[in-house]
């Protein structure tokens, strides 16, 4: 395990750590939702929903950008296939202060596909390249791509390589892999998370034959014992729905992963900073739901975890005290 101090040949100091990072989810990793992880693991790397390049250019630019400045380091994942619309997209992204800029190269749904967005790029592997560049000579924050091992017609291991290589070629030096192929047709977005199978191997491979890049892997893991164990083979991890489902194991990435000294919050210490953070959206004129949907998973594994899930998914939208409801929620996490 390298020193945190010390950095790959192909990591400029200005980027952000890729060694612990969580998914791009789309309804799940709002501005809400990051501001609580970031109280658990202070190094993690962020990543926002995917925005489209249409949403950002010609809709509420202000909403999906917005963010809080303690987010950071924070990614924004782009959704796109124009040059010259991810050019701008990442122009904005950088003036909104943003570390880095993702291009989603592995989303399956039939949505994004028909727009050429997301996984079905994987079969245009020139076409990314030219999207890199184009974003690349835009900015210069770090434009990564986060992508599968393959799609169906298109998943064997020389046309992964291709993949890699043509972009590569482009100037990206940092790819996060998400080691199943896709199913374009008869699959679920859900289901790709689940039905194809696991190939870890195949992205062992890509890092062997690629050993100059960056490559971060992302699919099916767990723990962070898990982690520790793919970081001996890859520059870094991902972690998707367990990060969100289970988020208190953020607050032992910090110790664990990077050697930090620094006293790791309690559950009941995370809710409680949540508590101004909530007030301020309320006095904003919004709903508690908006933000403590995404701290349930702060109850997972002790016997208050039900009621305490169900104070803040059920009885919160009967209250008229919803901060009282908050601080009862906390008293259950008391010594947690």
């Amino acid at each position: 395990m390298l020193p945190t101090t010390e950095l790959p040949a192909h990591r400029l100091s200005s980027d952000p750590s890729r060694r612990f990072s969580v998914a791009p989810m789309m309804d799940w990793t709002d501005r809400h939702c990051r501001f609580f992880l970031r109280l658990l693991s202070k190094n993690a790397l962020l990543y926002t929903e995917m925005v489209t390049t249409g949403a950002l250019l010609h809709g509420d630019t202000e909403r999906f950008l917005r963010h809080d400045e303690t987010e950071h380091p924070l990614a924004l994942q782009l959704g796109g296939s124009n040059p010259a619309d991810l050019a701008a997209s990442a122009r904005l992204a950088q003036a909104a202060g943003y570390d880095e800029v993702n291009l989603n190269v592995g989303c399956p749904s039939d949505r994004v596909q028909n727009n050429m967005i997301g996984a079905v790029l994987m079969g245009h592997p020139q076409l990314v390249a030219d999207c890199v560049k184009a974003m690349r000579d835009a900015v210069s924050i770090p434009v990564t791509v986060k992508h599968r091992i393959g799609i169906n017609g298109r998943d064997s291991y020389e046309q992964l390589c291709e993949f890699v290589g043509t972009v590569r070629d482009a100037g990206c030096t940092s790819f996060t892999v998400h080691a199943r192929i896709a199913i374009l047709e008869g699959l679920s977005p859900k289901e790709n998370r689940d039905i194809p199978p696991l190939r870890y191997d195949i992205a062992a491979q890509l890092k062997h034959d690629f050993p100059e890049l960056e490559i971060v892997l992302n699919g099916g893991i767990k723990t962070l014992e898990q982690c520790k164990e793919h970081l001996n083979t890859f520059d870094g991890v991902m972690l998707g729905r367990e990060a969100y489902h289970n988020p208190y194991l953020l607050a032992d990435v910090d110790r664990e992963l990077f050697g930090d000294t620094a006293p790791q919050i309690t559950r009941a210490g995370a809710l409680a900073l949540m508590r101004p953070y909530v007030e301020a959206h309320l006095n904003e004129g919004g709903s508690m739901h908006h933000i403590t949907r995404h701290v349930l998973g702060l109850g997972t594994g002790f016997p208050g975890a039900r009621k305490f899930r169900q104070m803040l998914s059920v009885d919160i939208h009967k209250t008229d005290d919803p901060l009282g409801l908050l601080d009862r929620a906390g008293e259950l996490l008391e010594g947690r």
